[in-house]
């Protein structure tokens, strides 16, 4: 087995790729922050093509880790008047542009036939049936997109390889730089440190089987409904 963690310098990525060395596997890992041959920049076409090309063999997995919730004083929208289209289409560049574009890229490394897992971390604020509270546009919207890009990138990837398993995982809130400032209200036992995020996914991963490519899973394994 041999994996791929794109968002390796990441709270949750860089726990993945710790996680999976500890259990053996090789890992190749990515980051908009790293230089050379482990540089990816999920807004730039070109640089993910190039990520693709430097990935040695055929990866049984593939975790996208990266996601933008805020960036300096820009944050999620509590209104509609807090509406940007700027801000809005970065949220869509990174949090479901950039892992559509790695799918381009590099599901087709992935083994033809056999067991195999392209995995994207999405959230369960992109559920539309279980959106009470409104606000978050951007990241809830953008979200949703990527959910519904998984359920399509499966359902064109099953004819390739039947095995396939391509998902969303909701990791919960995990104690990173990306929920700092959204942890006031985090129940108690369900903010997790990234080393325990990181196992938590991996059991997912784990348990999945074919019939459950293109849904999305929480970090618990219960389906989240879109």
């Amino acid at each position: 087995m041999s994996a791929v963690v794109i968002g390796a310098s990441g709270g949750i990525g860089a726990a993945l790729e710790a996680a999976l060395i500890d259990e053996g596997i090789a890992v190749q890992g990515f980051a908009r922050s790293e230089s050379g041959a482990r540089h990816i920049d999920l807004e730039d076409e070109a640089s993910i093509a190039a990520a693709a090309g430097r990935i040695t063999g055929s990866p049984t997995l593939v975790v996208v880790a990266t996601g933008l919730l805020h960036d300096g004083e820009r944050g999620p929208e509590k209104a509609m008047r807090d509406l940007d289209p700027v801000w809005m289409a970065r949220n869509f560049a990174i949090n479901a542009i950039g892992p559509a574009l790695v799918a381009k890229h590099i599901l087709p490394l992935m083994p033809k036939s056999g067991r195999m897992v392209f995995a994207v971390l999405s959230a369960r604020v992109g559920s539309i049936s279980d959106n009470k509270l409104g606000g978050w546009y951007g990241y809830r919207a953008s979200k949703a997109a990527v959910n519904q890009l998984v359920r399509t990138l499966a359902i064109e990837d099953k004819r390739r390889n039947s095995s396939g398993i391509v998902v969303a995982l909701h990791p919960g809130t995990v104690d990173t730089g990306l929920s700092r400032p959204f942890q006031g209200h985090v129940a108690p036992g369900r903010l997790f440190k990234p080393d325990r995020a990181a196992v938590q996914l991996l059991d997912v991963i784990d348990g999945l089987r074919a019939p459950d490519s293109g849904k999305l899973f929480a970090w618990d394994g219960v389906e989240v409904a879109p």
